[in-house]
């Protein structure tokens, strides 16, 4: 088979990924929009067939930044002196990051420009080129970083982080410029680094809660667990997302953190929080061979939890619009995946074999007899009636991971890929509703706040806000849903991911539903993650509450669950599911898994 220069170039960046991070063994893929590590797998942005000068760049130097990171950053160490939550942490870790880069060109200059590249990408991305950019806590971190990278480097900044450096340059300089200089000599020691990073935090009069070292050492034995995001669910705090705000909005709402936006997914926060087991007390019995290696399941407060609808989060006109923005953006997938949906029809179709009962005294009168009628017109068994198909008794709901992993095309695939076949569902009498699940806020919000004023007791379980979106019910008609599916595109919406508590609200409401069969597909790209419940909770909360949830539904109730792993392995948890690497799959992927159920 030719190799197309695209694959020579990716098969190369892999190899000079492998090289600098010092593991040959690591495995690189491509898919999405953001780089980052999932699992022990690198992650790149997809690429076109003809990339541009500037995609190849920037590929490249979110390559290397990844690479430098596994290279020269210690987790250990970075736990020892991170602190826990809130903008300390925002401005440590990119302090940090600023730190491996500055490191990595020192010994490779090469890698400065597809660094240089790949920051001003991201940066025009973000918005750091306009001159009205917010103050919060989370620009203010992103300006540290990148005037820390300006300082190590000793490199300009790119023209792209004009506008937020304008806002923030002198406040920086003059709090700690002079001392930021002296960080240059520390640079190869991450340790002394680190501690001298939290004296600048302190100077900055920033709130440093240092993380417990002994339970982030638990964190980290469970880092191999993959760290994606978000997840939804009640909350009666509408405020977080008042309609006609944008990202800027969703920015303020995350009260503590801010820093997981970040187009470059910490590799820190991906491997090493994985403290959650997200358990509802209610089922705990149901998983009795995990009661002596976890405490049970709790939550610290549901009172700014939410389950919302689509069209409540965001006024009409801004979902015409990001529906807009969908469509455009993906018509030569939606070809795709609509002809894979007509397979799929067609198949469904072939199974609705017409089924007649004839002879009857009452129904539709069967024109086959009507000579009966004539030569007797006494004759009551002229009737007959179309006997109900199996299929068309059914329900299929399909759960999105909306956390920030799946910012970009993953994202963008899984709506339309859900849009369309919600639509076949339709035609073919299936009824077919599809959610979303996240956080309102990154690590923690208003949840975590309660726990903050009220003491920080022990082990307080799930310390997050959840937000579980309801984008189509399955009694709506795909045809008024068809914008909400638009929401997904909207900044600021992808947060972090509960998926035990998730995967507990979608399979409630199905079992509300009258169907007598009820089908749950489950789309996702990571392991659950949050990371205010992972620092306050023992090793494995989270995702031993899903694997207890997983169980209880494959083992002990009707629905039929089936998931989809987007370049992250579900076969482990779920005993009907596949794994897809590129995200141009899922198309497939659900058409051929939607097909297998109905057969079978």
């Amino acid at each position: 088979m030719t190799s197309t220069p695209i694959d020579t170039f990716k098969r190369s960046l892999a190899s000079a990924t492998k090289a600098i991070s010092g593991e040959p063994e690591l495995e690189v893929s491509y898919g999405g929009d953001v780089a980052g590590i999932v699992r022990d797998q690198v992650m790149l942005p997809a690429l076109p067939p003809k990339p541009k000068p500037f995609a190849i760049a920037k590929a490249r130097g979110e390559a290397d930044g990844i690479a430098l990171r596994l290279a020269l950053h210690n987790k250990d160490t970075n736990t020892k002196n991170q602190p826990a939550t809130g903008p300390a942490r925002m401005v440590f870790d990119a302090m940090e990051q600023a730190r491996v880069e500055a490191l990595g060109m020192q010994h490779l200059s090469g890698l400065g420009d597809n660094l240089q590249a790949a920051l001003s990408e991201r940066s025009k991305r973000k918005g750091f080129d306009k001159v009205d950019i917010a103050k919060d806590d989370m620009s203010f971190a992103e300006a540290v970083g990148l005037y820390a990278r300006e300082v190590l480097t000793g490199r300009d900044l790119p023209k792209s982080t004009q506008g937020i450096m304008q806002a923030w340059r002198n406040e920086i300089e003059d709090t700690a410029g002079k001392y930021m200089r002296q960080l240059r000599e520390l640079m190869p020691d991450q340790d002394a680094f680190g501690q001298s990073v939290n004296d600048l935090i302190a100077d900055f009069q920033l709130n440093d809660d240092r993380a417990n070292p002994e339970e982030d050492d638990d964190q980290e034995d469970e880092s191999s667990e993959d760290q994606d995001n978000p997840q939804d669910q009640p909350d009666d705090s509408p405020q977080e997302d008042e309609p006609g705000q944008t990202d800027v909005s969703d920015a303020d709402a995350m009260d503590d953190d801010s820093a997981e936006p970040q187009d470059m997914v910490d590799a820190e926060n991906i491997e090493g929080e994985q403290d959650d087991t997200d358990q509802n007390p209610e089922n705990a019995p149901q998983r009795p061979n995990m009661s002596n290696a976890t405490p049970p399941y709790g939550v610290y407060t549901t009172s700014h939890d939410e389950v919302i609808k689509a069209e409540d989060l965001c006024p009409p006109e801004e979902l015409e619009r990001l529906r807009g923005y969908l469509d455009g953006h993906m018509q030569g997938l939606s070809g795709a995946i609509s002809r894979l949906a007509n397979r799929l029809q067609r198949r469904l179709l072939a199974q609705q074999q017409r089924s007649w009962t004839f002879d009857l005294e009452e129904g539709m009168l069967d024109t086959a007899r009507l000579t009966r009628v004539i030569i007797d017109p006494m004759s009551a068994l002229t009737f007959k009636e179309e006997k109900e198909t199996d299929f068309r008794d059914t329900v299929v709901t399909i759960l999105i991971d909306n956390s920030g992993s799946m910012r970009g095309r993953p994202i963008m695939v899984a709506a339309v890929t859900a849009d369309i076949m919600a639509r076949t569902l339709e035609r073919c009498g299936v009824k077919a509703e599809i959610l979303g699940f996240t956080t309102r806020a990154w690590k923690g919000g208003k949840s975590f706040q309660d726990w903050l004023a009220n003491g920080k007791p022990q082990q307080p379980g799930r310390l997050n806000d959840l937000r579980h979106i309801v984008y189509k019910a399955a009694d709506m008609p795909w045809r008024r849903a068809k914008r909400n599916l638009g929401l997904m595109m909207r900044e600021g919406l992808l947060k972090e991911n509960i998926d035990g508590e998730a995967l507990d609200w979608a399979y409630k409401r199905l079992m509300a539903r009258p169907e007598q069969r009820r089908i749950l597909m489950v789309i996702s790209d990571g392991a659950p993650v949050d990371d205010a419940t992972q620092s306050q909770n023992k090793t494995g909360l989270l995702e031993n509450h899903l694997r207890m949830m997983i169980d209880m539904i494959e083992n002990r109730s009707e629905v039929e669950l089936v998931a989809i792993g987007i370049g992250h392995d579900v076969t482990r948890w779920y005993k009907r599911a596949i794994t897809i690497m590129d995200v141009e799959q899922l198309g497939g992927a659900m058409t051929e898994k939607l097909a297998e159920l109905f057969d079978s």
